[in-house]
């Protein structure tokens, strides 16, 4: 894949905050903190919900039809730090990438879970470079007007983007799919504001809670009558690591099953090989 990022349609992301209006036009520009709620509430959620992760919008039809066998690398290679890694992807395929740094952040596909769908143009299985998510982010505020917009872009360059690395993963014994989403950046004073703003989500249902990590919150998807698919979001953080897991399937819905793959994966960023 090339270093530019393609621009990529997103949709209103849920379960989120939204963002106070743009000003109407001949306005004065917008305060730089407007901006930067704009970057910290809505930014990492479109990226999750739109580009990545894609909502909470597959089916059990889905699911079934996946082909679990082995992991889509449409995604390019990022630099590595780490002079111990596996640079041949197809060993223990299976389990995902561990080529790429992230691929090795994040959770190898536990037992009970295969390699789920490919999340729209991005497999299942893959990362962006430092470049390329960078490009991807301010993508989002192509839509925002001249000073608005370069305001945004320089708030996406002070965080310092690492990276971001995606993979999905499909129940063996249920029709549930779950997509891990890490965002790596420098600047952890965001990482953890963006946690903070993440939990703030009145009138959502609390999911389960994440054993043995305080840094974690989960939330269910709001009741709809016209949707029969359940539905859950976990948000977490450690250190430079943003966390988030998007996870949905047919009723009856097991959020604690979804829960210990968050712990799982937070176990593993951690120490990696004792998550289970």
């Amino acid at each position: 894949m090339n270093d530019e990022a393609n621009p990529v349609p997103v949709p209103e992301p849920v379960l989120v905050p939204r963002p106070e209006p743009e000003p109407e036009p001949g306005s004065a520009p917008a305060p730089r903190r407007r901006v930067r709620r704009l970057v910290t509430v809505v930014l990492p959620a479109v990226l999750v919900l739109g580009a990545v992760a894609g909502g909470i919008t597959y089916t059990s039809r889905t699911v079934d039809t996946a082909d679990r066998t082995a992991p889509t690398t449409l995604w390019s290679h990022a630099d590595s730090d780490d002079e111990s890694e596996n640079k041949d992807p197809a060993v223990r395929a299976g389990e995902g990438r561990t080529d790429t740094v992230l691929g090795r952040k994040l959770l190898p596909v536990p037992v009970g879970w295969g390699l789920g769908p490919d999340v729209g143009e991005f497999g299942n299985d893959g990362e962006f470079t430092a470049k390329q998510a960078t490009a991807l982010m301010k993508a989002v505020g192509e839509g925002l007007s001249g000073g608005v917009r370069r305001e945004f872009e320089k708030e996406i360059d002070k965080l310092g983007v690492k990276g971001i690395g995606a993979r999905s993963y499909a129940a063996d014994e249920a029709d549930a799919t779950a997509e891990i989403l890490l965002v790596r950046m420098s600047n952890r004073a965001f990482v953890h504001d963006w946690f903070t703003t993440q939990t703030e989500r009145p009138g959502t249902r609390k999911g389960p809670e994440v054993k043995g990590h305080k840094k974690a919150a989960c939330f269910l998807m709001p009741k709809s009558a016209k949707i029969d698919l359940e539905g859950m979001q976990c948000v977490a953080y450690d250190d430079d690591l943003m966390v988030t897991v998007v996870a949905s399937g047919s009723e009856p819905f097991d959020a604690a099953a979804i829960a210990d793959l968050v712990r799982k994966q937070l176990d593993h960023i951690a120490s990696p090989g004792t998550y289970v």
